[in-house]
């Protein structure tokens, strides 16, 4: 993917699972440590070619262990690059306590932004408690609005919650329950160009004649692709660029970490 300064430029970092302490570990991986190496390698490259990112997007699972402490050494690492970044909550999440930290001018949880001719919209597909996601009537009515009051804007969709199954029989249990409702209004608008996801811990891309449907993989440990049950494996944690064109074209790749996951424990069966 080439730099260009006539778009607009995002990474997409998700799933980052922090816990209590950054000492802590899970799957028997220090998940802090990979977050922070993904952020860092993304901004290094991006700086070596002289072209800051336009925005960070957090697509949820943020924390593991939701808490002051987990929410506040992101808060703290994010503000270091004076980027503006914006927080999607996952399933393992607390939106509440997320909306409380994540509350600065630039790293907030905003749920729509304007930039340029784009406009990112972020949904909240959290059923609390649940492994699983649902758009609520509200979250559904927001984008209709959206995209009924900027129908000159090109339009980006950001959700935790996967909204096409991975073929992935025991992952594909958790996708948006009600997505049928979610791809009808999406039908409805033809400025919607691309929809980015979180939750699979694994690269989703799909084209369709007027869309890009995009899924994330984790910047800690990965799922196993096509796996009936719960698996994970050793590859290296990763993130993903995109490329908002002023004509609607959208460019995107998956970066993973030079260094390799290590110690990762692969025969454990839930996280």
């Amino acid at each position: 993917m080439t730099i260009n300064p006539a778009c607009i430029s995002i990474l997409q970092l998700s799933d980052l699972h922090i816990l209590a302490t950054s000492e802590d570990t899970m799957l028997g991986i220090n998940t802090e440590h990979y977050f922070h190496a993904c952020l860092e390698q993304a901004i290094r490259q991006r700086s070596t070619a002289k072209q800051p990112f336009d925005l960070i997007l957090l697509t949820g699972d943020l924390a593991q262990d939701p808490c002051l402490e987990s929410y506040g050494r992101i808060l703290a690492k994010l503000e270091a690059y004076n980027t503006p970044c914006i927080c999607l909550p996952g399933n393992h999440d607390d939106y509440g306590l997320m909306q409380q930290v994540f509350n600065t001018d630039s790293i907030n949880c905003r749920k729509q932004l304007l930039m340029n001719n784009w406009q990112v919209i972020s949904l909240n597909s959290q059923i609390p408690g649940a492994p699983g996601g649902r758009l609520s009537n509200d979250e559904l009515q927001f984008l209709t609005s959206c995209l009924t009051e900027h129908p000159e804007r090109h339009a980006l969709i950001a959700v935790h919650h996967h909204c096409l199954e991975t073929k992935s029989p025991w992952m594909d249990t958790m996708i948006i329950e009600n997505s049928q409702e979610f791809w009808a209004i999406v039908d409805k608008y033809p400025q919607v160009k691309a929809i980015t996801t979180g939750h699979i811990h694994q690269i989703l891309d799909i084209k369709t004649t007027r869309l890009r449907i995009l899924g994330s993989p984790s910047t800690c440990f990965q799922f196993v692709p096509g796996s009936t049950e719960f698996a994970v494996n050793d590859k290296a944690p990763g993130y993903r660029l995109m490329d908002l064109y002023a004509d609607g074209r959208v460019e995107s790749e998956v970066i993973r970490l030079a260094e390799p996951l290590l110690g990762l424990q692969t025969n454990l069966h839930g996280y």
